[in-house]
């Protein structure tokens, strides 16, 4: 049990919350998709610090279907350059639905590459040469958004390629204005390829979070596109990634979002996190109804919306050491002083800095050792973080680990709140060397 499982019990409850809703259904034009578990509910979230947590049918394998439009946009955008996609596709809300005919007046350019019609052209604007073929330029792409290899479900590529007679229509109407650069024909069958890739909520997450981090995974560490790259593929996923929905998803949840009908949803809050859900039934919209709601409810009670004011990445916690190993130490205290993990904080705290701070907790002091947790510079906790916070110290203490805070301005609550809501009394110091010293008297048996 881990203090930062905080993380993890939100992401269960919000699962408990709607897995029982039972609007919407699977998407069965796809045949194939029409065989998903509708009870199927994952949800996954990975942070800028590459710390994932999952609830649910997280690690399920699904297609990515729509879901996969922002990665192959971001490759196009890296291929060829954003004034040269945009020769090809816009970049403007079509306010239609995701396989509607949406070409705009006089250029016959679709309105942006997330709905069908945008997306068949991006695809077919990926570098296809001899020495690497434009699909498996593709599939390594996405395999590194994900920090790992993905491979293709060819029986829903089967089922999609023999029953998409619609989106060939769509090619060769665009194809008839001039604005598809490959064989219509061709253009489609790698589309559904790409629709086809296979992944899990856990996967989307990690994907979700390498554009929120600017294009490098945080997972691997590797730099997957360019900043400039990942900040215009969140931009039309803002205006565009939920369709006709996109405009009521911005204003209410506030993150820049892809959906896909075969129930994948992703959401991203810039410099802190991915998020994804898996949920087969889907809306009027073809977006998962459950996993909608749920990050709906995740966005208004964690201030999680684009529009408010996020901690910085990196910057809440400070220092993560062992005692002996400050400035301040006293020679003759070092061995017990060893055993003794210091974190410390800073800023404001939300729910971003939260977690960074519990997963610090869990990653502190050796062999499970008493950890001082030292507040001293923080200058705000809010109520999310501060349950967080309560939450985590009470595992963290259950787990049989002591814990000690430094907290002068009482940013926990009263210590009586604390007590109630972690079930034991957490020693409040003035000074961290004050919260040391009472830590190695513990070890000690001195106190």
């Amino acid at each position: 049990m881990s203090a930062a499982d905080a993380v993890t019990d939100s992401l269960a409850g919000l699962r408990e919350r709607f897995a029982a809703v039972r609007e919407g259904r699977p998407a069965d034009y796809i045949p194939q998709l029409a065989l998903a578990d509708p009870d199927a509910f994952g949800l996954a979230l990975v942070s800028m610090d590459g710390h994932r947590y999952s609830a649910g049918e997280a690690e399920v394998p699904f297609t990515l279907q729509s879901v996969s439009k922002p990665f192959v946009y971001a490759l196009a955008l890296s291929a060829l350059g954003l004034d040269e996609v945009s020769r090809w596709v816009g970049a403007e809300p079509s306010g239609e639905a995701f396989n509607a005919i949406s070409l705009e007046p006089g250029t016959g350019r679709p309105a942006n590459a997330m709905v069908n019609a945008g997306a068949i052209v991006t695809t077919a604007l990926v570098p296809d040469t001899p020495d690497e073929p434009a699909f498996d330029r593709i599939l390594h792409c996405l395999g590194r958004f994900a920090g790992r290899g993905l491979d293709v479900d060819e029986e829903v590529f089967a089922s999609e390629s023999a029953t998409g007679d619609r989106n060939r229509a769509l090619a060769y109407l665009i194809r008839s204005t001039g604005t598809l650069p490959v064989d219509p024909v061709r253009a489609v069958d790698r589309y559904f390829r790409q629709c086809a890739i296979r992944v899990t909520a856990v996967d989307l997450a990690t994907m979700a979070a390498t554009l929120a981090y600017g294009g490098v995974n945080p997972v691997t560490r590797e730099r997957v596109v360019s900043a400039e790259v990942a900040a215009g593929v969140l931009a039309v996923m803002a205006t565009c990634g939920m369709y006709d929905g996109s405009g009521d998803w911005l204003l209410r949840v506030g993150l820049p979002a892809k959906s896909g009908v075969s129930g994948g949803l992703i959401a991203v809050g810039p410099a802190r996190f991915g998020v994804a859900t898996y949920s087969p039934p889907l809306d009027a919209t073809g977006g998962s109804v459950r996993g909608h709601a749920a990050l709906e409810a995740m966005s208004r009670r964690y201030g999680l919306h684009l529009m408010l004011n996020p901690a910085l990445p990196g910057s809440t916690v400070t220092l993560v050491t062992t005692a002996d190993d400050l400035p301040s130490a006293p020679s003759g205290e070092r061995g017990l002083r060893g055993r003794v993990g210091v974190v410390a904080a800073q800023g404001a705290i939300d729910f971003t800095a939260a977690e960074r701070v519990l997963y610090a907790l869990d990653e502190s002091g050796p062999d499970g050792g008493p950890v001082v947790l030292d507040l001293h510079d923080v200058t705000a906790i809010d109520s999310v973080a501060r349950g967080m916070l309560h939450n985590g110290l009470a595992r963290f203490t259950a787990d049989g680990r002591r814990a000690a805070v430094v907290d002068p301005k009482d940013l926990l609550g009263p210590v009586d709140a604390v007590r109630e809501r972690t079930g034991r009394d957490l020693p409040r110091h003035a000074t961290r060397e004050d919260a040391v010293a009472g830590r190695a008297r513990a070890l000690a048996g001195e106190d």
